[in-house]
């Protein structure tokens, strides 16, 4: 933490989200992007006891971190979202935390199926305002700093 009381992240990490069960998954730090956004395996909307559910299976068995369970979410919405190629796509989105120098935070996630790229999780500036600061000549602060710990 620096002396603005702002923790300096770097422009990738290695994170958890221990809701979902998911530990040490690599990030990317996107300024760029609003939201955070989650690579899924598979999304799929079911119903159970006549309430929609969404169903999902984070990361994809390339990813560490990947446990191929599907978690069943109540509570999510669908938005319209505009990629950085300003392709318009539907998308769900549900809350969640992440684990973030040994603190945790409430964040909304983008679900996304986002295979081929290098980095499954890009964390956006929902997230990021007035939390961190982004040094990008830095990596994976946040995971030494729990190491250390």
């Amino acid at each position: 933490m620096n002396k603005t009381g702002l923790h300096i992240i770097g422009r990738k990490d290695k994170v958890s989200f221990p809701a979902f069960d998911l530990w040490h998954v690599p990030v990317k730090i996107d300024s760029g992007a609003y939201s955070s956004s989650m690579h899924c395996f598979s999304i799929d909307l079911d119903e159970i006891n006549g309430e929609q559910v969404l169903k999902v299976v984070f990361l994809d068995p390339t990813i560490h971190g990947y446990t191929g369970e599907t978690l069943v979410f109540k509570s999510f919405q669908r938005k319209i979202v505009k990629s950085s190629n300003g392709l318009a796509q539907e998308r769900f989105f549900i809350k969640g935390s992440i684990q973030l120098f040994n603190e945790s935070f409430e964040t909304v996630f983008s679900l996304t199926e986002r295979t081929g790229l290098r980095n499954p999780i890009l964390l956006g500036r929902r997230l990021l305002n007035k939390r961190f600061l982004i040094d990008t000549s830095k990596v994976n602060l946040s995971f030494k700093f729990e190491q250390q710990a």
